[in-house]
């Protein structure tokens, strides 16, 4: 092994059987043998890598990738059906927080028990306990049964004892989520002083802006194995960028079963006309004179095809084909977009657009266009609405469709701005 190196992972491969229906008892194993049945599965197919010591690198990939088995695999609570692992120093893992508490005992007897898991000896553990329980900010409670801590105050100690064994290596698996925000902060900045300190720390989480702010190195784990590994600000848009695309891949497999939907409500919508009754439900979203009437309503891309789901700056292109039953005079035609929980993003209508006075005398179809569609991830609905004179209702059609946007950014909020940064230091 490397002196450089705390971590060498060469050529490791772990299989799992899927079982289907798995009888428990021996009366079910004899009796039900078909129940037996399984499936193997891959989950790593020849993983290598180094970490040199004090280095920090963060493992991301999507759930089943293979990063936990990785991380497991490194603690030695399995062990790889193939290839190695070397490792040099004392290991602590935030992996199954408060594996090893036992409830009827307190928090104190626990953090002993708990650190002497880890490796620590009596002595040191009494040299540290007293900062144990002082960062876990529970000295009222410290003496009480673990079975009366709430959830978040378990964790809190587990995570304490973690941090506080002076690992030479430290495995992280998606637990920086402990407590309230002020101890999550409190635990962030402690993990980046124990890295300052020279621990080699080893990261699963699906937050990127932890592993970047932490890490010296990610490596993206993607169907057991590794596709790419560098800077995590180099490896982070690629993976965010298949993460995009596998979202709208999924998307466009929904968008036959959406269509067919909208299509069995339109028809549905066009009984009721022809009856001219409407359903209480169907009032609450569509409500006018029926001078015209809004038939359909499409979301298409760039090259005019039918869709669901968006990214963050891409053309959007929407279809009104109405049919007309009266002549409308001074028209105005609007959309509006909310998103999903009812926050309203934008609205608009060809009245605040300037557009010419118009009349319908006919049926036919309207098209609004957006450039670049610059909302944030999420999902949404669009209204839309023909009105006449001073805003008299002709159909308005509230969700006349919904639609997703898939986004690789981290801005906060509804929508992007166009921005950019001076910066003057001094």
């Amino acid at each position: 092994m490397n002196i450089e190196h705390a971590i060498e992972v060469r050529d490791i491969t772990k299989k799992f059987k899927i079982f289907f229906d798995k009888g428990h008892t021996l009366k079910e194993k004899t009796m039900f043998r078909s129940r037996r049945a399984y499936q193997t599965r891959d989950v790593l197919r020849g993983i290598s890598f180094e970490v040199k010591k004090g280095e920090a690198i963060g493992l991301i990939g999507h759930n089943g990738c293979g990063k936990s088995t990785t991380l497991k695999l490194l603690t030695k609570i399995m062990y790889p059906d193939s290839g190695t692992i070397e490792m040099c120093g004392r290991v602590s893992s935030l992996i199954e927080l408060g594996a090893g508490f036992h409830p009827d005992m307190s928090g104190r007897e626990n953090i002993y028990i708990n650190a002497s898991i880890f490796g620590l000896t009596k002595k040191e553990i009494d040299e540290r306990v007293e900062d144990i329980i002082n960062f876990s900010e529970l000295e009222e409670f410290i003496d009480l049964p673990v079975r009366t801590y709430s959830s978040g105050m378990y964790m809190r100690l587990a995570f304490s004892v973690a941090i506080n064994v002076d690992a030479e290596i430290l495995l992280i698996d998606e637990i920086l989520a402990v407590g309230d925000a002020g101890f999550q902060m409190k635990c962030f900045n402690r993990l980046k002083e124990i890295k300052a300190s020279g621990t080699t720390i080893v990261i699963v989480s699906h937050s990127m802006g932890q592993i970047e702010q932490i890490c010296d190195r990610s490596i993206w784990i993607h169907e057991g194995k590794i596709k790419a590994e560098g800077k995590p600000k180099e490896v982070h848009p690629q993976y965010l960028e298949y993460i995009g695309d596998h979202r709208l891949a999924v998307a466009e497999k929904a968008e036959e079963r959406e269509k067919e939907k909208q299509k069995e409500e339109s028809q549905k919508e066009q009984q009721i006309q022809d009856k001219k009754t409407t359903p209480t439900e169907n009032k609450k979203k569509r409500w006018g004179n029926e001078n015209v009437t809004i038939k359909n309503v499409q979301l298409t891309d760039s090259f005019g095809q039918e869709r669901v789901c968006f990214k963050t700056g891409d053309f959007v292109g929407i279809k009104i084909d109405y049919e007309m039953n009266t002549i409308v005079r001074d028209a105005v035609v609007g959309i509006g977009i909310s998103r999903i929980d009812g926050v309203h993003c934008y609205g608009t209508n060809t009245r605040i657009d300037k557009v010419d006075y118009f009349d319908i005398v006919k049926s036919g179809t309207i098209s609004f266009e957006i450039e670049s569609l610059l909302l944030l991830q999420g999902n949404y609905v669009l209204d839309v609405a023909i009105e006449c004179d001073m805003g008299i209702p002709v159909d308005f059609y509230r969700e006349a469709c919904k639609f997703e946007v898939i986004s690789t950014l981290d801005d906060v909020g509804v929508s992007r701005l166009q921005h950019r940064w001076n910066m003057e230091l001094v």
